[in-house]
This record gives structure tokens, sequence and C-alpha cells, in this order.
């Protein structure tokens, strides 16, 4: 199994449409006003987004997309207008994260995991 797609709500899709194609996201569906796709720069993985009339309440879902240059991403995004909730930090579970949310409240985390992001030291053992 691989996980080949996110799906997150929007309000206005001709708004979200170009915040992730600052994010560096590649659109390759557009099928206004209903739903967008886009291919993250690096692997196969996809990531849209669909009208919805009304977001969801509370926490709603994370979306970490990887960057191996985190700090330097976030300083481009910067220069694009991009606004971070969170600048690159060290976390105690190993990972360096910078934090966002996007046009809709969608919570997003770019960061870079490196080795820790599949082997961290506390990995079950598997026999």
């Amino acid at each position: 199994m691989n996980l080949n797609q996110i799906t997150v709500p929007s309000l206005d899709l001709t708004k979200s449409i170009p915040f992730y194609q600052k994010l560096g996201l590649q659109l390759i569906v557009k099928a206004l006003p209903h739903y967008a796709r886009f291919k993250c720069p690096n692997g196969e993985s996809t990531f849209s987004i669909h009208l919805v009339e009304e977001l969801p309440k509370g926490n709603g879902v994370y979306i970490y997309f990887e960057c191996e240059k985190l700090d330097k991403k976030v300083q481009q995004l910067k220069e694009h207008g991009i606004q971070f909730d969170q600048e690159p930090k060290d976390e105690p579970w190993l990972w360096r994260e910078a934090k966002l949310k996007d046009l809709d409240g969608n919570q997003l985390i770019l960061f870079f995991g490196g080795k820790n992001r599949i082997n961290p030291p506390w990995k079950i053992k598997n026999d």
C-alpha cells in the first residue's frame, strides 16, 4: 500500500490554487469550481482541494510537506508573501518544522525529518 493523495476542504478554490502553486505544487487538474489536484515537486504523491460550503470544526487535519532545505524554502516562500505561524524550529521528535495555515485555515507543516522520519531512535522493532 502507498499513500497517493490527501484532499483538504476549501471555501474558494480560485484563491486556494494560487496559494498552493506559490508553495511549489504543480497544478495538474483544474475542475472549477469544485476540485483541483496538484503534483508534489518530489515523488509521485498528489494533493488536492475540494469545494465545501462549510469548513470542518475543530483542529482538523495536519498536512506535512517534507523539504530537504527547509530554512531556504521558508525564506523563499516568505519573499513571495507567504506568512508563517512558526519559523523553522528543531522539535523534540528530531524533525525541523515550520508551520503555517492555508487560506481556509488548514494546518500545514513544512519539515525536514531526514533519517528520523522513518527511523527515529524510538522506532518499534519488528521481528
